[in-house]
């Protein structure tokens, strides 16, 4: 599968852009679990314009990130254009590696966001969002995708038109999550309109499905079965990244992967912690690994104490000793997966 000259070879796997938890430490371990594609967490296009520190701050990459996409939402066209020129010069501006695409967010379905017309709330103007997609595809350098739903509500499900509407733009990916924006993360996701858009023979790029995908199987289903060019995963892969990693073994060799030992999770939230301080400080870097932490070692018995601990500690030094402690009382514990803290 290529998005323009980017190639990512056969059934590749995108990390979803995700608020407060896809930040560049998070991205580096999905990376090293086996994500082809990253991306950053979503940025609002009027934040980018006004110079704010906060969205400037999340344009910047590091070195061995690529390939990595800039997602940027908003609904203004004006404002939405502006904000695609700055990622496409986000090394210039933020610092950084920079980014290989710039994707337009269309399907964030959060009320402080779709309730402003922005993100999945631009299904209920999908000329507007065409108009805008095509401006952006006009304006910048770097290949332009969308991630987008199947529409509002289930009495305007509009993707299959929508998608050929949007390819006419000029992007060079489309990447639909299968519900509507009504459904938030409800319910079952969808994939049977996503499936069409692929036996659409008017559709020619990379189609890229999202929703639900928890588990090696659920994986190796939906490419059989929907045909899909890549697969993007959000949620399954918070508390779990090493998802990335269980899929590509599973797709290569027909059996499920050894499940992460605890010893296996300790090495991965020591490095995890490591790139948080490293990027944002021993403040910042350790309130922001809270949210991680404790989430790597779901399902370990008595482990209640342990948790508050590492939710609570402010000290780099003894999160390194209470990860080590992990190691020395649970280490032989068998864990079963989960499939990540959303219960997914």
């Amino acid at each position: 599968m290529k998005i323009g000259n980017i190639d990512l070879g056969d059934k590749p796997l995108m990390l979803a852009p995700m608020e407060d938890v896809t930040d560049s430490s998070f991205r580096i371990i999905c990376k090293d679990c086996g994500a082809d594609m990253l991306y950053t967490e979503f940025i609002p296009s009027d934040g980018l314009i006004r110079d704010a520190g906060k969205a400037i701050a999340k344009m910047k990459t590091w070195e061995g990130e690529s390939p990595i996409g800039i997602q940027i939402y908003g609904n203004d066209p004006e404002a939405m254009v502006e904000a695609a020129k700055m990622a496409d010069h986000a090394a210039e501006i933020a610092g950084g590696h920079g980014c290989d695409l710039i994707d337009i967010n269309f399907g964030c379905p959060v009320s402080k966001i779709a309730g402003r017309g922005a993100g999945s709330g631009m299904m209920k103007e999908p000329d507007k969002m065409v108009m805008i997609t095509k401006m952006i595809a006009d304006a910048v350098k770097k290949p332009v995708t969308v991630k987008t739903r199947l529409g509002w509500d289930d009495n305007s499900k509009i993707i299959v038109e929508l998608a050929e509407r949007l390819q006419d733009t000029g992007i060079q990916a489309l990447t639909i999550h299968g519900r509507t924006r009504c459904q938030m993360y409800k319910g079952e996701a969808d994939w049977t309109l996503i499936g069409k858009i692929k036996e659409n023979p008017r559709m020619h790029i990379p189609i890229i499905g999202n929703g639900d995908i928890n588990s090696p199987e659920k994986a190796k289903y939906a490419f059989d079965t929907y045909g899909v060019d890549g697969i993007m995963i959000g949620r399954a892969s918070f508390g779990h990244p090493w998802i990335f990693k269980e899929i590509k073994h599973y797709l290569q060799t027909g059996e499920k992967m050894k499940s992460f030992s605890v010893e296996d999770r300790v090495n991965l939230a020591k490095r995890h912690l490591t790139l948080s301080l490293e990027r944002k400080g021993e403040i910042t870097g350790v309130l922001e690994m809270r949210r991680h932490l404790s989430c790597y070692f779901k399902g370990l018995p008595d482990f209640k104490e342990t948790r508050i601990r590492l939710v609570t500690e402010k000290k780099p030094a003894i999160l390194y000793k209470l990860l080590d402690h992990i190691l020395e009382k649970w280490g032989n514990t068998p864990l079963e997966e989960s499939n990540s803290v959303y219960g997914l």
